[in-house]
């Protein structure tokens, strides 16, 4: 796929180099200027093709916020900011993530890659979508293991599961921990592919090999659903 080309809005050289850093370590990621201010940042965003912003707040001359609601088309745009009492005026601006600093790498993967989902029915367009894949594009995101950006098919994964502080992707190859919640994931991986069948297990529902009111079999492993689970579950396994 064609990288998303990014901004980083920062008047924190440190944080600008550090998000610098990461989006270098993202291969769907490019970054093109790093803006000190918004005044500057608007001539870039005016003159030169932006697919995300990397925005923080507390900015010189023009606040962050008031900066989105200068531009006329808005790119996606992702915030960094040490203040989270601003959170909620920036999702009612739409904006795709909100993160908190100091930015660990993994929560700025997970961020990342809500860049990749579609916008959903009722979000607004305001700006030009980057290019499509081909249509048999494998659907894939990254995910952060031992501090690399792994990609990952959702088409090779089998099942997900809860760990005490990450989860296990596990696909037909191996297995990948990384420091999400199984909640994250579900909502990340929104299809009709994948069934929460216990609080402690997300399973792609065709990689399924059989199954009962009490468990499912996928490769050989057995995996228990959950009570609070079971009527949604043989709902949607079609009993």
């Amino acid at each position: 796929m064609t990288p998303l080309r990014c901004i980083i809005v920062e008047d924190e050289p440190l944080a600008a180099e550090i998000l610098a850093e990461y989006i270098e370590m993202t291969p769907f990621l490019t970054l093109t200027h790093t803006c000190p201010d918004a005044i500057k940042a608007l001539d870039v965003v005016h003159s030169h093709p932006v697919d995300v912003i990397f925005l923080d707040i507390n900015l010189p001359k023009l606040s962050g916020l008031e900066f989105i609601k200068t531009l006329r088309r808005q790119p996606k745009v992702i915030v960094t900011s040490a203040y989270h009492e601003f959170a909620v005026e920036g999702f009612d601006l739409q904006v795709t993530d909100y993160l908190l600093k100091p930015i660990e790498f993994n929560r700025f993967t997970k961020a990342a890659n809500k860049l990749l989902q579609p916008k959903r029915q009722g979000e607004a367009a305001l700006s030009p979508a980057p290019p499509k894949p081909a249509a048999n594009t494998r659907p894939f995101y990254f995910f952060t293991v031992s501090k690399r950006s792994v990609k990952i098919y959702l088409d090779d994964i089998l099942f997900i599961e809860s760990l005490k502080d990450a989860v296990s992707i596990h696909t037909t190859s191996k297995s990948y921990n990384t420091h999400y919640q199984l909640g994250e994931l579900e909502e990340l991986m929104h299809s009709d592919n994948f069934l929460r069948i216990h609080r402690s297990f997300l399973v792609a529902v065709d990689k399924i090999e059989s199954f009962s009111a009490a468990e499912v079999e996928i490769a050989g492993r057995t995996i228990p659903i959950g009570r609070s689970h079971k009527d949604y579950v043989m709902e949607r396994l079609g009993r």
